[in-house]
């Protein structure tokens, strides 16, 4: 099994690219945000705990996603990949998913982090604001989230490169340019 992080800032192309990759390589997808929509649907023990969190105006902690995350692996049975989406956002996250995936004698194979400019982040999320609706693709907000990004998000990167399996992907030019990109270097290390 590969697993694969796919990392970068918000408009960088994750979304899109895991959508190939799946497609490509058969690979299941991970995103912490659907896990934890799915639980708390479901109204589990795991999603109760979430809500509780969430209706305090509270981060879910490491432990409950952690949690949520082997739940779902567990679920995954002969798969070719994993993708995880969206998480780790911080080293405290990386660490645990470290762990965690030890447990099951698995690793993080390759952590694929999608490279763009802040200007062109800023130009493909006004964009998508236009087309989609999202609220939250706004100047104002769009700012704060790549500013947000860049302080809590990026360390993760150190700890990637300190693992050895850090990758960094020119993430402009065509989706299937940015995804042959991807796609080598998937392929180098599953060999």
């Amino acid at each position: 099994m590969v697993n694969v992080i796919i990392f970068g800032p918000p408009g960088s192309g994750k979304g899109t690219q895991s959508e190939k990759l799946i497609e490509k390589y058969n690979f299941d997808h991970i995103s912490t945000g659907d896990i934890l929509r799915a639980e708390i649907k479901a109204e589990t023990d795991l999603g109760k705990k979430a809500s509780q969190f969430i209706n305090n105006g509270e981060l879910v902690p490491d432990n409950i996603i952690i949690e949520m995350l082997e739940k779902k692996l567990n679920t995954l049975n002969n798969s070719k990949g994993v993708i995880f989406d969206g998480f780790p956002r911080t080293t405290d996250q990386a660490a645990a998913l470290k762990e965690m995936l030890k447990k099951h004698n698995e690793k993080i194979d390759i952590m694929l982090n999608l490279e763009v400019e802040n200007q062109e982040l800023i130009d493909r999320l006004l964009k998508r604001g236009e087309t989609s609706g999202r609220s939250d693709d706004n100047l104002e907000t769009i700012k704060k989230r790549i500013s947000v990004y860049e302080s809590q998000t990026s360390p993760v990167i150190d700890f990637y490169k300190n693992e050895g399996c850090y990758r960094g992907i020119k993430g402009v030019g065509s989706i299937d340019d940015i995804f042959s990109r991807i796609s080598e270097a998937i392929d180098k290390c599953q060999n």
